[in-house]
């Protein structure tokens, strides 16, 4: 399109309102047809007040128009990086999904507010198109694991572009307890936090945890040990560890030969959500397996861990870190005034008194003959 071309196409737009004025349904068609084929012949070249102009003269035509006439341009114009935006946000916010879906799929020109708008308000059915695209924020898929139903919801987590936020992956732990099918799905997801792996493989079914190990092969020993260490209950044996979960304590073990495995350091392994390494950290400074303050991490109740954080000789903000690691499990503001009040009452010995009895349970379980 020419700068000459550029400067006739009010009049251009004034000929199609008169066009729609007086023109008949299939004239408007024919005039949609050929006004899209203008527009995606050079699409690239167009600046954005050119676009601004198709994006008046697309309003003008998608006014009253039939349903299918609207679901072939969104379907024709979704892939376009440079669509008209305010005719995408209306194709996206129409109540035909077969209109929707297309653009919440594939548009480039709807932002993240855009698309959470659009999952706030509309049908599962443009939740779904939302799940599909080449990329999610974790803004997004918050809305969606929180609003979509089980195919939404499947559909995020099968997604590879999707992100998901700490309390995204607790919301996705929660709603797959009881649904295998999702409990599978999000175990083989990668990048799936520790934390919320074990609750996620403690709470799963025998068939859950066999669909995992069957999904990857090449990590059946890494799941196998997840199956061990969140079905632990102090008294059941260690078992294997996954290769991870083997470096952070290698890591841990040389600092605390070192010297090194301080205060400043736990909180620095706490602060940057380092589970592995902080779990590793706790179980070395309190004496106890690591498994058990796995189990401890992922408890909804955080008097062990005020146990171990008093026999380590942490301080409250440090505490409120590892606190702050246990996603689902994190508690509330009233809860952490609660917890630190109590903390600045709990005295060294009587925390040292129930972390015996913490050891003496788990001596009492590695000499117990294997079933």
């Amino acid at each position: 399109m020419t700068s000459k071309s550029a400067v006739r196409q009010p009049n251009l737009l004034d000929e199609l309102q008169n066009t729609l004025a007086h023109g008949t349904l299939a004239r408007r068609v024919e005039t949609l047809r050929r006004v899209t084929d203008l527009f995606l012949h050079g699409a690239v070249d167009y600046s954005d007040e050119q676009i601004d102009v198709f994006d008046d003269v697309f309003h003008c035509l998608i006014q009253e128009i039939e349903v299918s006439a609207k679901t072939l341009l969104s379907n024709r114009i979704a892939p376009s990086p440079k669509a008209p935006p305010r005719l995408i946000y209306t194709l996206a916010f129409d109540d035909a999904i077969e209109v929707a879906a297309p653009v919440l799929s594939q548009s480039e020109r709807l932002n993240d507010a855009m698309l959470i708008e659009n999952a706030r308000s509309k049908s599962q059915g443009h939740l779904l198109a939302i799940s599909k695209r080449k990329v999610l924020s974790d803004a997004v898929t918050d809305v969606l694991v929180e609003r979509g139903n089980i195919e939404v919801v499947e559909s995020t987590v099968n997604n590879p572009g999707a992100k998901f936020s700490d309390s995204g992956f607790s919301q996705l732990v929660t709603r797959a307890e009881g649904n295998d099918n999702l409990a599978t799905c999000l175990g083989t997801r990668r990048g799936i936090p520790r934390p919320h792996y074990l609750k996620l493989i403690a709470r799963a079914s025998d068939s859950v945890r066999a669909r995992l190990q069957a999904a990857n092969p090449r990590e059946a020993d890494d799941i196998s040990a997840a199956v061990r260490e969140a079905a632990f209950d102090v008294g059941h044996g260690t078992g294997a560890i996954s290769e991870e979960a083997a470096k952070a304590q290698r890591l841990v073990k040389l600092l605390f030969d070192d010297g090194r495995l301080d205060e400043e350091q736990i909180a620095s392994f706490a602060a940057n959500g380092k589970f592995e390494e902080t779990t590793a950290a706790l179980a070395t400074c309190a004496g106890i397996s690591v498994a058990t303050v796995e189990n401890m991490m992922i408890e909804s109740r955080s008097e062990g861990l005020l146990i171990l954080a008093k026999v380590s000789g942490l301080s409250w903000p440090t505490l409120k870190l590892i606190l702050g690691m246990r996603g689902e499990a994190a508690d509330s503001m009233e809860d952490l005034e609660e917890y630190r009040s109590s903390y600045d009452m709990l005295r060294p010995s009587t925390a040292q008194q129930v972390l015996r009895f913490y050891r003496m349970r788990q001596d009492s379980a590695q000499t117990e003959p294997a079933a």
